[in-house]
């Protein structure tokens, strides 16, 4: 594995693309983890969490997607798969076993599937799949969540908002993630001075927490379009109150990005009522968790959502946003492009692979417009496919000698 390094944002010039995801109007900005930039190897170490319901079906799809990918780009993916969330604590009796932390450190980059489901909705907290989850992300120091909601030519009918207001959407939702109220301290549960029970959690963060995440932000605003909205409640809450003072103090470093803020309440209606204002956001765990989720829905499905999250050091985690949907688990249902997307993330953000990356998102935008839809997507004159041929149909194109997206 490289030898890691601080946090690094490199630059270069778009290529004139007809992919949506590479806006030829912009530099392209790319966050690299564990890998260094200069003498990149061809070897990596690829860790899988397939973890619950459609996770193992979903990552099936990306690893056959990576290992293809890797074959045309002679790169070499050394696979390790290991245990994370409910099928962690079947198996070892905890929701992140020392070993899939320990695998997950040693690797280049590691891509989850999902976790959590019913069976496990009623145990204790820190028997609860999503400690596991919360506990990994804090292990690897991945700090900053990079949330894409694109609502591509090919989906625009999908979104569940009139077509004028979703299409043409492009936004970055930059989440804090290792911070606030999900982990600070003190919480729990206790007795007030009434006699009640009560539970408790602070929202709490310093300034080397507000500053590293807003300073990813504003790069990543640099290099789209040049607008910042930072998400806060500073009309009522301390923390955020501390959180817009570090913010605007950070916006000094970057004259060329035009900074806004704006409450969490009123954040979350614009996003329905007006998405297209914004570019780039940036805001805490709670909020940050609330309004990606959201974001995703203008792009018609959970499912085509990936995320990158990055630290100062060591790899990243790559992962779709959507949960782990027990109800269609094992049934062949769940849309993989989430998951495929998240991996050709992991190309470009872990592993500083561009042309990979470029090939698998050229590939998943050439098999929607060929008209293949799963079950979340499919409207009247598509084609309904599940979960394994919408991974095969993206695999024939990757396949095919050129493959080419027409979007327009």
């Amino acid at each position: 594995m490289a030898a890691a390094s601080t946090l690094q944002i490199l630059f270069k010039p778009y290529k004139s693309s007809r992919n949506p995801y590479h806006n030829p109007r912009r530099n392209y900005s790319r966050f690299m983890c564990s890998v260094a930039s200069q003498s990149t190897p061809k070897s990596y170490k690829i860790t899988l969490i397939p973890g619950d319901g459609i996770g193992p079906e979903v990552i099936s799809v990306a690893k056959e997607t990576l290992q293809l990918v890797a074959s045309q780009e002679g790169i070499q993916l050394q696979f390790h798969e290991v245990l994370l969330g409910g099928a962690a604590l079947d198996s070892t009796g905890v929701p992140l076993p020392d070993e899939t932390l320990s695998a997950a450190r040693q690797s280049d980059a590691v891509l989850l599937g999902a976790i959590g489901g019913y069976k496990w909705d009623k145990n204790e907290k820190h028997l609860k799949p999503e400690t596991g989850l919360l506990e990994l992300r804090a292990g690897l120091g991945v700090f900053a969540n990079l949330r894409p909601a694109t609502v591509l030519p090919q989906l625009a009918d999908s979104s569940t908002l009139k077509k004028e207001i979703a299409e043409a959407v492009d936004i970055m939702v930059v989440r804090e993630l290792t911070g606030g109220i999900y982990f600070g301290k003190p919480r729990g549960f206790g007795t007030n001075d009434n006699g009640e029970e009560i539970g408790f959690n602070t929202e709490v963060y310093s300034s080397s927490e507000v500053d590293r995440i807003a300073r990813v932000a504003f790069e990543i605003a640099r290099k789209r379009r040049g607008k910042l909205c930072s998400v806060d409640k500073a009309n009522v809450l301390e923390a955020s109150m501390f959180w817009r003072k570090r913010v605007t103090k950070i916006a000094s470093d970057y004259p060329d990005v035009e900074l806004s803020h704006m409450y969490a309440d009123n954040a979350a209606m614009q996003l329905i009522r007006d998405p297209k204002q914004f570019d780039t956001i940036v805001t805490n765990n709670v909020f940050g968790d609330i309004l990606s989720d959201e974001a995703s829905m203008l792009t018609g499905s959970i499912g085509m959502l990936p995320s990158a999250s990055i630290g100062e050091s060591g790899p990243g985690l790559f992962e779709p946003i959507h949960g782990s949907a027990p109800d269609i688990a094992g049934q062949d249902k769940a849309n993989p492009l989430a998951t495929v997307l998240s991996a050709a993330m992991l190309l470009r953000y872990g592993l500083g692979q561009e042309q990979a990356a470029q090939r698998i998102e050229t590939a998943v935008l050439e098999t929607l417009n060929k008209g293949f839809r799963t079950g979340d997507l499919f409207s009247t004159g598509k084609t309904l496919v599940g979960c394994k041929r919408m991974g095969e149909e993206v695999l024939r194109v990757l396949d095919s000698e050129k493959p080419t997206a027409v979007v327009a």
